[in-house]
């Protein structure tokens, strides 16, 4: 009688970002059709990409709008060069086997009016959407609640900066 050995399933990890950009107390979002989910735009790091620039890269790509990545950096230095500090880090589920090191960013439009692509607007109903209306929308309670801390954060931010 042998013994019955479980199979192990390999664990892997991919680091990827999420940004939460806020203008006039609304935060872009966009509806993830094949997730069937209202997400920020975010995604994975690439290869020799550093957390900024994916943050940056991703909310282009999936909503067409320039950000400035907001908050701190540890060190007021220009070497070694600091990036900014992610707002949140969090381990998710993704797949049996299959995680992502989620790096949480807030960040604004470096436009003061931004205009959204229409086929995003049509297709992945990208938009600027004010936290008291995302429960109704369907958004979920943890994307809910990094919009409502993103808007705080900035207003906060925006009032010490004044």
């Amino acid at each position: 009688m042998g013994q019955e050995v479980e199979a192990v399933t390999p664990l892997s990890r991919d680091v990827t970002v999420a940004v939460f950009t806020v203008r006039r107390g609304r935060v872009l979002l966009h509806y993830h059709a094949r997730l069937g989910m209202w997400l920020p735009p975010g995604g994975h790091i690439e290869p020799n990409e550093l957390p900024d620039e994916a943050a940056v890269r991703e909310t282009l790509e999936e909503a067409g709008i320039a950000v400035g990545i907001a908050g701190e950096k540890a060190l007021p230095l220009d070497y070694p060069r600091q990036l900014y500090r992610p707002e949140g880090i969090q381990l998710e589920d993704i797949a049996p086997g299959h995680q992502h090191i989620d790096l949480i960013y807030f960040a604004r439009p470096l436009e003061a009016d931004p205009a959204i692509p229409p086929e995003l607007a049509g297709r992945d109903r990208v938009g600027w959407y004010a936290p008291e209306e995302m429960e109704a929308m369907g958004v979920n309670e943890e994307i809910r609640r990094w919009c409502k801390k993103a808007v705080e954060t900035l207003d906060r931010l925006d009032k010490e900066e004044l």
